[in-house]
């Protein structure tokens, strides 16, 4: 037997004291958000939560910010817990399981069934410490149930939850979660797709077939227009393409899709004159939610989609919005949107249908509507500019943000290995 294969104990031991003290530092963490969340520290950067401050921020995440939120939330209702989280016995992943007890719903229950939470922090910890994982999850699943054995009242849309992923190759995956009668109507509406689409020689999967008919069931909504507008639009598939890209007499219209409404917006600038931090090659395409995908599935869409065409200059605004000769409402926003992509404020990630075309120059103060004078905000950020922050679009084609007092927010530069 090879003597390699046997032994590595100080590379074990080694491992083991790293993550202890990857524990450290997240306990530290979580117990720094939280003192952030408490002075609403986000606010200074025009954001309501330390959640969204982390994921526009620090990179981080939906699900791990929301993760770290809920920690130091939690640490304070569990101080022994917290205290083996200090000396690196217990990871974050297991204060997240743990923090399931201290919901404000959990706490007002066990408060009036005269629950000593001092005791339920300690064997928490005990089990944290002693046990494997998933040990710590039936724990507190228990104790859940105790609380409120008769469980909530029925009401099938609390019961609902829907979580979205996008992974970086542009394929996203789903999580659904329905009650009985919503998973009902769901399941009926896309198995009516999957009957009606069994061509002879069908080799797909029950799982694809399945697939293919939820995005039916989308096509059709967006076709028939039954789905809601979004900011007076109607909701579109969007694809940004260089016309050079999109051009192809073998358009491969036999599988095209049929029924969705898609445009197919198709840019003529260069690469040297694109102001975006993210390379762009030829060759590929760039849908709605910035997922890259490859041109010819532009030119898949663009075969049953109607196509606008968007000229870019230099800086990447668009400069040509077709056959239009005077820009009407509609059509500033569609040039914002190619132009923005979603919010500008610094640290926000709000995607375009959640934001408002804002006059960088006020309308009453004689702010023209234009393009130029416009930048796409959501909400709240919205709300922010008219009450002091400011933001501008600089030469480069960079939006940067100020606070009233000023100074610019800014985020950290990126990570570099060796670099604490």
């Amino acid at each position: 037997m090879c003597s390699s294969g046997i032994g590595g104990g100080d590379v074990l031991d080694g491992v083991a004291a790293l993550v202890a003290e990857r524990n450290r530092i997240d306990a530290r963490l979580a117990r720094a958000v939280r003192a952030a969340e408490l002075s609403s520290a986000p606010e200074r950067d025009g954001l309501t939560s330390m959640a969204s401050w982390l994921r526009g921020h620090c990179r981080l995440s939906g699900r791990e910010a929301s993760r770290l939120v809920g920690n130091g939330r939690a640490l304070e209702h569990l101080p022994v817990l917290a205290e083996a989280h200090d000396a690196g016995l217990v990871t974050a992943a297991q204060v997240a399981v743990a923090a399931e007890v201290t919901t404000p719903d959990r706490l007002a229950a066990a408060a009036a069934q005269g629950v000593d939470l001092g005791e339920i922090d300690a064997v928490l910890a005990g089990v944290a410490v002693e046990q494997e994982h998933d040990a710590l999850v039936v724990v507190v699943k228990r104790y859940c149930n105790a609380l409120d054995p008769d469980g909530p009242e029925p009401d099938p849309t609390e019961g609902r939850r829907m979580s979205v992923v996008r992974h970086s190759d542009g394929t996203v995956s789903f999580h659904l979660h329905l009650d009985a009668v919503g998973a009902e109507r769901f399941s009926t509406a896309v198995e009516a797709h999957v009957q009606a689409d069994r061509p002879a020689g069908d080799d797909r999967s029950r799982a694809q077939r399945l697939a293919d008919g939820a995005v039916q069931l989308a096509d059709t909504a967006l076709a028939s227009g039954a789905a809601p507008r979004l900011r007076g639009v109607k909701p579109q598939v969007v694809v940004k393409v260089d016309a050079e890209d999109l051009h192809d007499p073998a358009c491969p219209r036999d599988h095209a899709p049929t029924g969705a409404d898609s445009e197919t917006e198709a840019d003529t600038d260069t690469e040297s004159s694109r102001p975006s931090s993210l390379p762009r090659w030829r060759g590929s395409a760039t849908l709605g939610s910035g997922a890259v995908v490859p041109a010819a599935t532009a030119r898949w869409l663009a075969c049953d989609g109607a196509i606008t065409r968007v000229v870019l200059g230099p800086d990447g605004a668009p400069l040509d919005l077709g056959r239009e000769q005077r820009l009407a409402d509609r059509h500033v926003r569609r040039a914002a949107e190619v132009r923005d992509g979603g919010c500008v404020f610094t640290g926000c990630g709000a995607p375009t249908w959640w934001c408002d075309v804002h006059h960088l120059v006020h309308w009453l103060d004689g702010g023209p509507t234009s393009l130029e004078n416009s930048a796409l905000l959501c909400e709240r950020h919205h709300t922010k500019v008219h009450s002091g922050f400011r933001v501008q679009r600089q030469p480069d084609g960079r939006w940067h943000t100020w606070r009233p007092d000023g100074t610019e927010i800014t985020t950290p530069a990126p990570l570099r290995a060796g670099v604490a």
